[in-house]
């Protein structure tokens, strides 16, 4: 990292890719501020809010991002940061070349600055049912157990915390294409693994069967190698296609 010393203290510059409303044209807008020890990118952002002055010295309006758990577990602050999608509460400043370049993920609409809006994924995850569904809201007791060896893998999956990463670095996520994308393929194979969602098996794979599903994946493998949380979604993903095909297999012999 390199940082540059002015009047003998050192400051950290930004690049901010920025937008005034969905429907405007983006622009560049560079910042200068004053270094700390382990900052990372979220605290750079809060001290720009706290004095919105770009590197020009001129007052403007403060960033706007998405932030919650500043622990890489809520998924809220994905943006790309140096041209990599990754979650900005660990992104450490002593760790990022110079410049720092910030951008909003473009595989989601972009609100405002690196507010983005996530619903093209969320509305993947309400297509394949990713939820384990409950006979009413009394007391069922104790559910089924899982064998210990099915438990740690879907523990793996669980750690999904939907920022968006894996979407954003596949080439299949774009504007053209219905494709799901990673993130919601690996949850349908999380919750099938359940004792109870696996009732819900056959829907969720039909799901995925029809256009915009699985067969949209190009077997890149940018997802598992962007995931913040070392999910195995290529894994998944080879289990759903193996999974699909024996069901279909299975509809073609009419039981």
């Amino acid at each position: 990292m390199t940082t540059t010393v002015a009047n003998d203290k050192k400051t950290v510059k930004f690049v901010v890719t920025r937008q005034d409303k969905p429907d405007t044209a983006p622009y560049t807008e560079e910042f200068e501020i004053p270094y700390r020890p382990n900052m990372n990118v979220i605290s750079a952002l809060m001290e720009l809010q706290r004095n919105p002055v770009n590197a020009e010295g001129s007052k403007t309006a403060p960033v706007c991002w998405e932030s919650n758990c500043l622990e890489e577990v809520c998924g809220a602050c994905s943006m790309v940061i140096n041209g990599k999608p990754r979650q900005a509460c660990t992104a450490l400043v002593d760790k990022l070349e110079q410049p720092i370049r910030l951008a909003p993920m473009k595989t989601f609409p972009v609100m405002r600055d690196l507010v983005i809006d996530r619903n093209r994924m969320f509305n993947a995850l309400k297509r394949v049912k990713a939820w384990i569904p409950i006979d009413g809201t009394y007391d069922l007791g104790p559910g089924p157990r899982m064998a210990e060896t099915k438990r740690q893998w879907a523990y793996e999956l669980s750690k999904c915390m939907t920022c968006g990463v894996c979407l954003e670095a596949c080439p299949n996520v774009n504007d053209r294409s219905d494709f799901i994308g990673p993130a919601p393929l690996s949850q349908v194979r999380l919750f099938n693994a359940h004792p109870t969602g696996e009732m819900n098996k056959e829907e969720r794979l039909e799901t995925l069967m029809r256009e915009g599903g699985i067969e949209g994946c190009g077997n890149s493998q940018n997802c598992v190698q962007s995931c913040p949380k070392g999910i195995p979604l290529t894994t998944s993903i080879a289990a759903l296609n193996r999974d699909t095909t024996k069901l279909l297999f299975k509809k073609w012999l009419g039981q």
